[in-house]
């Protein structure tokens, strides 16, 4: 779990799906969600998120007709880390394959629940907190479907799994995935996984406890930040997921619970707050991903 600061102010891609296919047979798919746990952050925290049930998403048609309404930006909501919105639905397929995409708003862009329905928010282009390049999980004609930062709900009595919505194609500018980040739990292995081959940038870390677990599923890097104020990363950078705490609602007095990877000096064992905890290489390499880059978790 880490804390942040607020400002104040199809498939994947063939050589992935291969690389993956290597990965999973020769090493298991390393799954990562850092949750920042230990001392603490900032005026604001962001916990570990590991769905275990979650509600499907709407189904859209093989190909859903275009939208050309033009949508008032200024009347919608932004959906970023501290959203929470019920009319947004969560990821029904976790640990499906991606298209090798990500998408990111030419301004603000409208999201949608389901392709026949009316925005239940905005993506913007920029924000304070990242989160608005975005890893395509299916790609119609007129329609992408994403990953997204923010909650349906707040735990215990909302579900805070990872939220997925629909954008028009139109409003989107369309860019390859790079590299993409396995995460295996069971195994204690991370790797990044590209055209270039399979590297293995941890064969241990730490993880959630069984009461504030590291939540499971695709997700993506929402942001890459160091923090001085936080101590306990000996000045590493927070990379921080686009997924929060499936047990908190906040963290450290925050009202968001985001998984990170980040430092911390006790990195083995059952031990953070949801967050996975590395050494400071692999938090180094770990960081020079770019916004958007997909990461897989697996138990």
């Amino acid at each position: 779990m880490h804390r942040i600061r607020r400002a104040r102010f199809g498939d994947i891609a063939p050589w992935l799906v291969t690389a993956s296919a290597v990965v999973l047979a020769l090493a298991g798919a390393t799954a990562m969600m850092l949750g920042v746990g230990g001392e603490r952050p900032d005026d604001r925290v962001l916990p570990a998120v590991a769905p275990a049930t979650v509600p499907p998403t709407s189904a859209a048609p093989a190909d859903a007709p275009a939208n050309t309404t033009a949508y008032d930006i200024r009347t919608l909501r932004p959906i970023d880390v501290w959203s929470v919105t019920p009319s947004i639905a969560v990821d029904d397929a976790p640990f499906a394959a991606m298209t090798g995409e990500l998408a990111r708003p030419r301004s603000g862009a409208p999201i949608f629940a389901d392709p026949a329905g009316q925005p239940v928010g905005y993506l913007p282009r920029d924000a304070a907190y990242g989160g608005t390049t975005v890893p395509v999980v299916a790609h119609q004609t007129n329609w992408v479907k994403v990953l997204l930062a923010g909650r349906q709900g707040v735990p215990p009595e909302g579900n805070p799994a990872q939220t997925v919505g629909w954008l028009r194609v139109a409003d989107v500018d369309i860019t390859p995935v790079q590299a993409y980040v396995d995460v295996h739990l069971a195994d204690h292995t991370i790797d990044i996984v590209s055209a270039s081959g399979v590297e293995r940038v941890a064969n241990d870390f730490a993880w959630g406890t069984p009461s504030t677990p590291t939540p499971v599923g695709r997700t993506f890097v929402m942001l890459t930040r160091v923090v001085p104020q936080f101590a306990y990363t000996q000045g590493h950078p927070l990379v921080y997921l686009g997924v929060q705490s499936t047990s908190m609602a906040g963290f450290d007095g925050g009202t968001v619970a985001v998984t990170a990877f980040h430092y911390y000096r006790e990195r083995s064992g059952a031990n953070s707050f949801g967050c996975v905890y590395l050494d400071g290489p692999s938090v180094d390499r770990l960081a020079q991903l770019a916004p958007g880059t997909p990461v897989v978790i697996y138990p």
